[in-house]
């Protein structure tokens, strides 16, 4: 055979091997999982950190700052050629002009995290390099550095977006023009500065990065749910967050990590007054950091779990409302653990109300799951159908299952009662000394359940009013 042919059939067939390798593995974490344990596959002897490294380099995170905090990861090996685009792609990020954003995944708990920070941040716990390093590389950097770039903005974070599909992801598309960090962003760098924390203090007993991974992202909650769920999963993110940092502390670190990013990278010291407006920035910045991931609760969104578009033309509500109406689905009968499921009831009950029932949509504002998450319905500015004669005046937030003799998880009980509502009052939705009520105080129906309602009756806020027939 000639050997220009030889050559050219050879190149073909490993630039299919390549472009197969890469379509096997979706942009769901437990594919990427499964990528990172071929990679330890074909080096059993490699350790975490040198698996990171090659990591990086497949992905180019090699900048002067990360090298400050890390090795170099151009000294590490190459990867094959059909796993490395594979990894540049699932861990390099940018926003495309689209909005399509890349280097994310989905997990299996529906949220999505972009990759890089998260990797930093194990890697800087695994090699303890310097004090802190998996603060620096995985939250203060940028948000120091975007904090000065865009000083003007009236909100910083967010949004959020949805997959093409849920089952095999691909293409990641934000629900409108980014912020300063979006949602993913967010969730990467909170996961990579929780395990970064634990291993630096935890390193004695140190697991597969695959191994790592699948231990926080993919847990199965069993009948009790997040009530006996271990502490390190991902869906304890903000509740884990939230005990690392505080945030006088954050804006110390995002400060300091600009000024060594500026010397790094041979910029002159900020003058005296640049300072004190990035300060003013970052401060009002860290405030709606807290308040979206600290103070509120993790909220699944619509497009998220297949919600079906609004029909007809939504009636806004106005803003902040007196009350907040707690309810149970009764069917479906049993709580939700997984993502999965609580979507499909979510579905469900969208139809039984859009179908059967003749309603635009969903009537309720907000469920629980008791997968450690809330759903959204109608949302924070739309006027449900949830609570008759009461739609107008207040959220009305339903727990998945039947608690006529049982109680939801406490955890999914905290998410309403500590978390959610303290969000709505924080963000306008509700006034300060809102009223909580059960369906059944201003409906005549057995809602939300005889022991459930013996349980809210104990909630601060909770009132009674006159119950008003249907």
């Amino acid at each position: 055979m000639d050997k220009g042919w030889c050559k050219l059939t050879l190149a073909l067939l490993v630039l299919l091997v390549s472009t197969n390798a890469e379509a096997s593995f979706s942009y769901h974490m437990e594919d990427f999982i499964r990528a990172v344990k071929q990679i330890e596959d074909e080096d059993p002897g490699s350790d975490p950190a040198t698996v990171l490294m090659r990591l990086r380099r497949a992905a180019g995170l090699n900048d002067a700052f990360i090298r400050h905090f890390l090795p170099d990861a151009q000294a590490a090996s190459e990867m094959p050629t059909n796993l490395s685009e594979y990894f540049r792609k699932a861990v390099h990020h940018r926003v495309l002009e689209d909005f399509k954003e890349e280097g994310v995944v989905l997990t299996p708990d529906g949220t999505t995290v972009t990759v890089a920070p998260l990797l930093l941040g194990i890697e800087a716990g695994i090699l303890k390099t310097k004090r802190q390093a998996h603060i620096h590389l995985t939250l203060a950097k940028d948000l120091g550095v975007s904090f000065r770039r865009h000083s003007s903005g009236t909100h910083y974070l967010g949004p959020d977006g949805c997959w093409n599909n849920v089952t095999s992801p691909q293409v990641f598309t934000l629900s409108s023009k980014p912020n300063l960090f979006t949602i993913a962003q967010i969730n990467g760098r909170m996961d990579g500065m929780i395990l970064g924390t634990e291993i630096s203090a935890n390193s004695s007993c140190l697991l597969k990065l695959s191994s790592l991974l699948k231990q926080y992202y993919s847990h199965q909650l069993d009948r009790e749910g997040m009530d006996s769920a271990p502490r390190l999963i991902s869906q304890r993110r903000r509740e884990n967050f939230k005990l690392l940092v505080f945030p006088p502390r954050l804006m110390r670190k995002t400060m300091t990590t600009v000024e060594l990013q500026q010397r790094l990278t041979g910029q002159p010291k900020m003058k005296m007054e640049t300072k004190r407006k990035l300060r003013a920035v970052v401060k009002m910045a860290i405030k709606e950091f807290v308040h979206m991931y600290m103070d509120c609760p993790p909220i699944i969104s619509r497009c998220m779990w297949g919600a079906e578009p609004y029909r007809g033309t939504p009636t806004s509500l106005s803003l902040p409302l007196p009350f907040l109406f707690i309810h149970h689905t009764h069917t479906p009968s049993e709580p939700c653990l997984t993502f999965e499921k609580c979507s499909a009831d979510m579905r469900a009950m969208q139809r039984f109300h859009q179908e059967d029932r003749g309603w635009d949509d969903i009537g309720y504002s907000f469920v629980a799951g008791s997968d450690g998450y809330i759903y959204e319905g109608r949302g924070w500015d739309i006027q449900g159908a949830h609570t008759y004669g009461q739609n107008s005046k207040g959220y009305g937030v339903s727990f998945i299952g039947d608690y006529q003799t049982n109680l939801p998880s406490q955890h999914a009980m905290s998410l309403v009662r500590d978390q959610l509502a303290s969000c709505a009052v924080n963000r306008g939705g509700l006034v300060s000394s809102y009223t909580l009520q059960g369906h059944r105080d201003v409906v005549s129906t057995t809602c939300p359940g005889d022991a459930f309602y013996k349980e809210i009756s104990t909630w601060e806020h909770f009132g009674k009013v006159k119950t008003q027939k249907p």
